[in-house]
């Protein structure tokens, strides 16, 4: 042999290896439960784990058929689908994993046991025995598949924060997350500041025009013109010793007449509410301001 046939022969050789390594069969010992293998790997099932399943199905058939005994021999077709090693029902799907049905297991034993012994003589009772073979089996079997090599595709973002970027009042444009409530312009507090308040046309209380609290409500808890209080008046007439021209007993006190009208009592009040309404005002329109900036 020359050297180049050798080489030819030795690289024949690797691709039918590589070939034939490619192609994976995952086998399951039963017929039910679940399997694990690669995507795309074949799933087969043994002829033994239904061996079983077969024998019944036909001998449910001869029992509801009692004229076919003679020619359906469910020992014999139990037997030769254990011999069939292998047997070929899916597929693992390119997803980390799925099913395959009864309904495959039990098609699959149908293929293999066609034209063997014991099925019966009629062609039409062959494909009955099949049929009933084959729907115990689907009843009885099913299986999960796993996929070991699936990775599940990665999700943009996740883990990762995201951070919200928007225009905000004054034009300029930041992460709002780190906008500093004082500065609604945005950092460095350029941009959106508000100008200072005028605060020259709220009315303010004029001195002389509000009472005191002290002289409203004096230390003693007597007011004036208070008729409970001794009050000081004219000297007493009769002359009594011991006392001056200007001191009378007090059974013997009038109340003074008080000078101050209504309105001198309204007046401060009337002031004092219009000072709190300006000042509410200012305050109102200061909080508007600052939320429209």
């Amino acid at each position: 042999m020359t050297v180049i046939a050798m080489a030819a022969f030795m690289v024949g050789g690797a691709f039918l290896s590589t070939g034939t390594a490619s192609a994976a069969t995952t086998l399951a010992g039963t017929c039910t439960g679940s399997v694990s293998g690669s995507m795309g790997d074949t799933v087969a099932v043994t002829g033994a784990s239904v061996k079983e399943l077969v024998r019944k199905g036909a001998r449910d058939y001869v029992n509801s058929h009692f004229w076919t005994f003679a020619s359906v021999w469910p020992d014999s077709l139990a037997d030769t689908i254990a011999g069939k090693g292998a047997l070929t029902v899916g597929q693992v799907p390119n997803a980390a994993g799925g099913t395959i049905a009864g309904s495959a297991v039990g098609g699959a034993v149908a293929t293999a046991l066609k034209g063997a012994n014991g099925l019966g003589v009629l062609d039409s009772t062959k494909n009955e025995v099949l049929a009933a073979i084959s729907s115990n089996v689907a009843k009885n079997c099913g299986l999960t598949t796993i996929a070991t090599n699936y990775a599940a595709p990665a999700t943009p973002g996740a883990g990762t924060p995201q951070a919200r970027t928007d225009t905000v009042p004054g034009g300029a444009s930041g992460n709002l997350s780190n906008l500093n409530p004082g500065t609604r312009g945005g950092t460095g507090g350029t941009g959106g500041s508000a100008p200072m308040r005028d605060y020259s046309g709220i009315p303010t209380a004029t001195a002389g025009t509000a009472v005191a609290p002290g002289v409203r409500y004096p230390a003693n808890g007597t007011l004036p013109g208070d008729l409970s209080a001794p009050q000081a008046g004219q000297g007493d007439q009769s002359g009594q010793s011991g006392q001056g021209a200007d001191i009378r007993d007090a059974g013997n006190a009038q109340s003074l007449a008080s000078n101050s009208a209504a309105d001198d009592v309204q007046l401060p009040m009337l002031l004092a509410v219009i000072v709190l309404a300006g000042v509410t005002a200012g305050l109102v329109r200061t909080w508007v301001l600052r939320r429209a900036a």
